[in-house]
């Protein structure tokens, strides 16, 4: 059986497809378009998927879209007669998005050939949070487990609590639309001065260079409920009536979300650009504290409420890494489980997940450890690029190329290191990462001011052996996918400074031989040489997303400061 999932006109608009219940392949569609958080049809990323699988739609037996248009139709319709009176831009927006959805079936009819009438069996709508629920429990490695998605907001809900049992999801409850932890911790971020979507990682790498200094006025905000829920004083926020959520070129944008109530209870709120204070890095420390508390809160009620020892959490607050970091030490929940795209690309992979498992009743496949399901290029491929450019390169043995690599590394020096097949999801695991020395102390300063150009705030991550991480850590689980911080043991902090945050802690990813064999394997080789099981690990790209083909990673490399580029066994330098 051949299930196609697809997240269109929503951001991080994806792809992804499933043989069997196996999945082979998944990307987002900005990887093609090269436009951060792309939010229209993904046409190239479904046809990528196809052509990975080596099908045409007219083989494929269901298409499932993230997305159900019925589903909490009354609560809707409640919700519009109880703010008829209201300036209603959020209608408005909401009628035109999905008029757009309903040309899905025109949209692959014109990829595939195929006529409307003959897709039209095929698709299956699939409500928002029920893709996430699917996209982390019928993707982890637990036969049974409670499920927690929460994020902005999508298909009128904004938090959904589930338990999977085998191939089953039941939902427990969920919170309508507008109380959100998503949009909260939207609001505090453009507050701070980071306008653009997708800017909340900002604040969480900020928050620890302040104090939690305003934890009480922000519980004023925010308030969690008896029944493991929350609410909100609507009054600090625009009304969601008024909100401006748009696609212009298929770009998503989201309207000032706070009132002028918050200002008045913090000050005048940041402009982009504006120099970051102290006062801001507190408010910064206090949002996350906060939103950690809240995640924790949802947590303990839901393993009260069904005594499990599992928990998966999706949903784009599920990309919140440090919150994550602390649920296992902070609840009652043993083992921890969130997919590698955890945020709105993972809809796609849900959707068709919870078609074939929970409504088709089909068996599970194996537990997703890898994200590796991209964009892939061959050594033959690239070497013919690169004579096509004119670019003097080296090819090399795998042995002989994590030598020279490590090298280059310990000079120190940067490398753009392009392996094996693109990961899905926001995070660079090694197949598309530009990497360091850990043990530099002017490393971050150097990525941050000549290749990645960004905040100097912003730490990197630790990419770390699984096998070593008791050495490094105070905590060990799997991290597979970079999905979670830990503080770094107090007497490794200066061994490596470049992947140590002002905070103590590191966003690791552990690095497992079975699923990163090449990337394993360089670790080692630098192992050997330094002592150190440890590369710093970033995203391979500069203010865009991350590199998807050879020409892409080139054009980086040329224009930024890297020392050294790796595309496969092709090795270029300076």
């Amino acid at each position: 059986m051949i299930i196609l999932g697809i997240n269109a006109y929503h951001a991080d608009s994806s792809a992804a497809i499933f043989v069997d219940g196996t999945m082979i392949a998944a990307t987002e569609e900005e990887r093609f378009r090269r436009i951060k958080h792309w939010a229209g049809f993904p046409s190239e990323a479904v046809q990528f998927c196809l052509r990975e699988a080596g099908v045409t739609l007219r083989d494929v037996d269901y298409v499932c879209i993230g997305r159900d248009p019925k589903a909490k139709r009354w609560n809707k319709v409640k919700y519009v007669l109880g703010n008829i009176g209201r300036k209603n831009t959020l209608l408005s927006d909401r009628i035109k998005n999905s008029k757009k959805v309903a040309t899905i079936e025109e949209e692959l009819a014109a990829l595939s050939g195929l006529t409307e009438t003959e897709i039209r069996p095929k698709i299956k709508n699939v409500e928002h949070h029920r893709s996430h629920l699917a996209s982390a429990f019928f993707a982890s490695p637990f036969e049974e487990s409670a499920i927690l998605s929460i994020d902005g907001s999508g298909d009128f809900t904004t938090t959904m609590l589930a338990v999977g049992r085998g191939n089953q999801i039941e939902v427990l409850d969920s919170l309508d639309f507008p109380v959100s932890a998503g949009l909260f911790y939207t609001a505090f971020t453009q507050y701070l001065g980071f306008p653009h979507y997708g800017d909340e990682y900002k604040v969480m790498g900020l928050a620890p260079y302040g104090e939690p200094k305003y934890v009480e006025e922000i519980r004023k905000i925010i308030k969690f409920t008896d029944n493991g829920l929350f609410d909100w004083d609507e009054t600090y926020f625009t009304s969601p009536t008024e909100i401006k959520l748009g696609y212009e070129n298929n770009i998503p944008s989201v309207s000032v979300l706070y009132s002028p109530k918050l200002e008045m209870l913090f000050g005048k709120a940041r402009q982009n650009g504006e120099d970051l204070t102290q006062k801001h890095k507190d408010i910064a420390a206090s949002v996350q504290r906060v939103c950690e508390e809240l995640i924790i809160h949802i947590l303990q009620h839901l393993q009260k409420r069904t005594g499990l020892k599992n928990v998966c959490i999706a949903g784009g607050v599920a990309q919140n890494s440090v919150a994550n970091g602390k649920v296992l030490s902070s609840t009652s929940f043993e083992h921890l489980y969130i997919p590698s795209a955890g945020h709105d690309a993972g809809i796609s992979m849900g959707a068709a997940l919870y078609v074939y498992n929970h409504e088709l009743k089909q068996p599970r496949s194996k537990a997703i450890y890898s994200a590796y399901t991209g964009s892939r290029f061959t050594n033959e491929e690239i070497e013919a690029f690169l004579k096509e450019r004119g670019i003097k390169y080296e090819r090399l043995a795998d042995d002989a190329l994590y030598e020279k690599v490590t090298r280059k590394l310990m000079e120190p020096g940067v490398v753009g290191w392009f392996s094996g097949r693109a990961e899905f999801g926001p995070r660079a695991l090694g197949g598309r990462s530009i990497i360091a020395d850990p043990r530099n102390p002017k490393a971050k300063d150097l990525l941050n001011a000549k290749i990645k150009r960004r905040e100097s705030f912003r730490p990197f991550a630790p990419s770390i052996l699984k096998e070593y991480t008791g050495d490094y850590f105070t905590k060990v689980e799997d991290v597979p996918f970079m999905e979670k911080v830990f503080p770094i043991k107090p007497e490794k902090h200066t061994e490596i400074p470049a992947v140590t945050h002002v905070d103590g802690t590191g966003r690791l990813q552990t690095v497992m031989k079975d699923v990163s064999p090449r990337y394993w394997a360089l670790i080692d080789k630098f192992r050997e040489k330094t002592g150190v099981p440890i590369l710093l690990n970033t995203s391979f790209n500069e203010n865009e997303p991350i590199v998807n083909t050879p020409a892409e990673a080139l054009d980086c490399f040329l224009r930024t400061q890297m020392d050294m580029l790796v595309l496969e066994n092709c090795v270029i330098e300076r």
